[in-house]
Formats: structure tokens, sequence, C-alpha cells
């Protein structure tokens, strides 16, 4: 089994280091998400890798009736539909081997808080939640590469002890309807 402390790698490094294609998009990937390094793409990669092969096994096993198979299919619909990869309207193997890198890093939990508004820019998501400034629930999360549930996205919120909780800290970004106002008045 392993010991507990050594933990395995979960990702896998490019098998070649200097492809000029490869290194702009990841590039790309880390401006757009506020990514760190290059290592939390090779991550959603690989777990993107690990969906699509499972999805590629399951489709063989389903041509020959493996009843197993079946169990196995609906339970990763489920664990996709949990995570809010997929949706209920288009729940196939074909829509699983479709999936893009960009649908794993949109569930990040720094990127669902740059989506939600509770920072001006991935980078400050990215600060916001490793100094404790959010939390899901009363729960505080630490861990930007954390895949939010779809329960969990409007539990999403300022962390109830951070100064970041009032509403006139300067840190917070304002509403879009705040600044239309201030426009307006002057």
């Amino acid at each position: 089994m392993g010991d507990p402390r050594l933990n395995r790698k979960k990702y896998e490094t490019p098998h070649h280091p200097w492809e000029a294609e490869r290194i702009k998009e990841e590039w790309e990937l880390r401006k757009k998400y506020g990514l760190k390094n290059k290592r939390e793409i090779w991550k959603a990669k690989f777990i993107l890798r690990n969906l699509r092969t499972q999805a590629r096994r399951l489709q063989a096993r389903l041509r020959y009736g493996d009843p197993q198979a079946e169990k196995q299919e609906k339970l990763l619909f489920d664990k996709l539909v949990r995570l809010g990869i997929l949706t209920n309207d288009n729940l196939s193997l074909d829509a699983v081997l479709s999936l893009t890198v960009d649908d794993i890093l949109r569930r990040r939990f720094q990127t669902v808080i740059y989506l939600k508004g509770l920072a001006r820019t991935p980078k400050q998501a990215r600060q916001f939640i490793v100094h404790g400034h959010i939390a899901i629930g009363e729960r505080k999360v630490t861990v930007p590469g954390y895949l939010v549930r779809k329960e969990e996205e409007e539990l999403v919120d300022y962390y109830k002890f951070s100064p970041l909780a009032d509403e006139l800290h300067p840190m917070r970004p304002q509403k879009v309807e705040e600044t239309q106002v201030k426009e307006e008045g002057e």
C-alpha cells in the first residue's frame, strides 16, 4: 500500500520540455487563471487524462454489456455532475471525452472566487485564499487548487473573522452598481 507520508506525484511532466506551442498554451492558461506555476496546469491535465482514460475503458466494456461498467458509468457521471464539470443535460461518455483543461480549471477555488466577484483579479483571489480570507460556509479553505463542488459554490464567501468581511474594506472589489452611482453623482 505504501507509506502515507510519501505521497505520489499528482501530475506528469511533459515528455518534451521545449515545445514552443505547448509553452505558449501553458503561458496563456497561467495568465488567464492566475496560476502560480505550470505544475498546476499539469495537475489539471492529469485529472483530465484520468477521466478520459476511465471513459474510454468504460466505452469498451459497455460494448460487451458488462453490468459492472454500467454502475461505474453512473458513478463517473455522478462525480462529474457533483463537481459541476458536466450538467445533467449532456451525460454521455462522449461528453467526458470532449472535456478540456479549461473545464477543470474553471472549477478551481481560485477561479470560482474571481468569477463570483470576491476579488478583482485571479491573482488577488489566490492571495485572499492563501491568507485565509475566504471560506466555504463556516469552513476556511486555504488551498487555491481545491475543486469546488456545485452545492458548495453558493456557500463561498469571505471568512466571518476576516477583515475583508467588512463591506468598507479597501481591498474588496466594489459592486458595479456602487461604481455607476458614484459616476452619475459627479
